[in-house]
């Protein structure tokens, strides 16, 4: 059974609100992180928000010996489900890379963090490092936008947050973060 958003006009076809009816509800609720996707300003900055706040919760929540593979294994389905949900509201929508789109930030910023201790300074850090690295694409991020569809949503951010993780990871080495 597929359930499916209400359909939705708009005078350009290629704008946020436009037909969406045949797009199954769960493709929404995760391209969009349950609809926060729709905040604004900054849609991509509420995205990694919610992988800092998926991070917190996961941290304490799962014993210690677990932490890295939780974090690991969220970070991996949000990925793949990412993927798929981010390719069906962009071709609903006609939008290459719609910008509600923000389930590639989440799970970006997951990446960036896998392995970090929760303290207050590594979460502001993580945060910051990965909003750097996803504005600026340094290579070969960019290049990984242009595969198609969801793919390139979606992994140009996990690419930013795996340059995040390294450089945070080599911040904690140093004892810069304590």
């Amino acid at each position: 059974m597929s359930f499916s958003v209400a359909s939705k006009t708009a005078t350009n076809p290629h704008q946020e609100g436009a037909p969406m009816s045949r797009l199954p509800i769960w493709a929404n609720l995760v391209a969009t992180a349950c609809h926060v996707g729709h905040i604004k300003p900054g849609p991509g900055t509420w995205g990694s928000a919610i992988g800092v706040v998926l991070w917190l919760l996961t941290e304490t929540m799962v014993g210690e010996s677990w932490r890295f593979l939780a974090v690991f294994g969220i970070a991996v389905v949000l990925t793949v489900l990412g993927i798929r949900a981010s390719t069906l509201v962009a071709r609903a929508t006609g939008i290459e890379d719609p910008p509600f789109v923000i389930v590639d930030e989440t799970a970006g910023q997951l990446f960036a963090l896998i392995g970090v201790p929760i303290t207050w300074k590594a979460a502001v850090a993580g945060f910051l490092l990965f909003r750097l690295f996803d504005i600026t694409k340094p290579f070969p991020v960019r290049r990984l936008e242009r595969l198609p569809e969801g793919t390139g949503i979606v992994m140009d951010d996990i690419g930013a947050g795996l340059y995040s993780l390294a450089v945070l990871h080599l911040l904690l080495r140093f004892g810069i973060l304590r």
